[in-house]
Formats: structure tokens, sequence, C-alpha cells
């Protein structure tokens, strides 16, 4: 069966966000058309779909790197942060905004907390290798990815 390692992530996390937001069940909370998403941004995302976005790379992440915390995926989604004339430094992105997805994300029974981290259910597990499955079928050109 194929996995969510034999298809491109951003296909994969594209694929995913679509099926979420069909879901009706994960929803954006009011303050995101407000909020960046971590201190190394200057603007709020352009993407309307942005949540659904993060929601299904937070899935792939946590497929990815197994049991992982609320801080370790704040440094995944960190950059740099532009100061002028001075270096950049690195800064992390929003923890709220990764836990409050996360939430959402539990609710539905995708993901689940252990002592060590977040893992994902067998829900989880399944939404991210049918998406893959079904991407593997619809382009054959990634038989060689």
């Amino acid at each position: 069966m194929t996995t969510a390692y034999d298809v491109p992530p951003s296909q994969l996390i594209k694929s995913v966000s679509e099926e979420l937001k069909k879901t009706k069940k994960i929803k954006p909370p009011e303050w995101v058309s407000y909020v960046k998403t971590g201190a190394s941004r200057e603007h709020q995302p352009l993407d309307s779909d942005w949540w659904y976005i993060r929601c299904a790379s937070l899935l792939r992440k946590i497929y990815e790197k197994g049991p992982i915390g609320v801080s370790r995926l704040a440094r995944l989604y960190g950059g740099k942060k532009n100061r002028g004339m001075k270096p950049e430094k690195r800064r992390r992105g929003s923890g709220s905004i990764i836990k409050d997805a996360l939430t959402q994300l539990e609710a539905l029974g995708m993901v689940k907390t252990t002592k060590k981290g977040r893992v994902l259910t067998p829900k989880g597990v399944s939404t991210l290798d049918k998406a893959a499955h079904e991407l593997k079928k619809k382009m054959p050109e990634l038989e060689r990815y």
C-alpha cells in the first residue's frame, strides 16, 4: 500500500487539507484573519484556507517525526527574523496556532496525546495513507517519486 512517504509533501498536504475542509468539523478560530504565523513573519498569510493547510501539515509532521511536542513543532514552523541591518536570528512559529489546531485534530480523533508528545491515531494514519494512495492512483508520474 502507498504511504505518505511515497508522494510529494506539497500535493499530499493540499489533498488532505481539502478533505479536512469537507469534514466541517475543523473550523478556523475567529482571530485567524488577524494573526501572523510566527514572530519571523511580517504579515498574516495571504491564502484564506491557510488554517486547513496548517492542520494537514501538522498531521504530516506528526506522521513523519513520531511523538512530537508543541515546542518542537513551533521550531519546525519558525523562520529567520528580518532585523534590518542586524544579522537575522531564528524565531519560533506560533505555539498558540499549533495548540489550537492540535486540539481540533484531537477532537476529530486523528491525534492523541501521550507522555512523549502527540502521535497519530489509526484514523489519522489511514487518512494520510488513503490520500497518498488516491494521489498515486490519480497521477501515474508519481511512480518515479
